[in-house]
């Protein structure tokens, strides 16, 4: 029984090819602003239909079509990302008043002022502040014991 052959490696005796390793066929990119072919031809084909298209939407809304009113809607009055939230927070200027603000965050939390999806990006807002006053007070703890160790 005989051992099958492997073909010797060509991969350092290839002549010179297209695409040289590490060159991309086209260096700059695909151009900024560029449109995909796709949406070209439904550009062209939508092309002053788009107020046709507009009132046609609006009458299957009227006519009870709820895909066609949710589209109506979402364009008129979108779905809200974030709002702004108002309960009483004491004052946070160091790490002692952290408590005291969470505190404030679970009773806004507790009595409907906000949901808890709220409390937790404020309670995060607190979390980064106290991290950044702990760092600042490390650092110049470092500084004076360095002072202190020069003397």
């Amino acid at each position: 029984m005989t051992k099958p052959t492997r073909p010797a490696p060509t991969g350092n005796q290839q002549e010179n090819t297209k695409f040289k390793p590490g060159k991309s066929g086209n260096p700059k990119g695909r151009a900024q602003g560029s449109r995909n072919t796709a949406t070209r031809a439904m550009e062209a084909l939508l092309d002053g239909e788009a107020e046709e298209l507009t009132r046609k939407a609006i009458e299957l809304a009227k006519g009870g079509d709820m895909a066609a009113l949710r589209l109506c809607l979402d364009r008129i009055l979108p779905p809200r990302k974030d709002r702004p939230v108002s309960f009483v927070l004491p004052a946070v200027t160091g790490t002692n008043d952290a408590a005291a603000a969470m505190s404030s965050i679970l009773a806004a939390v507790s009595s409907g002022d906000v949901t808890p999806g709220e409390a937790a990006e404020v309670a995060k807002l607190i979390d980064s502040y106290v991290r950044a006053v702990e760092a600042t007070e490390l650092n110049e703890r470092i500084a004076r014991l360095e002072r202190a160790a020069q003397q």
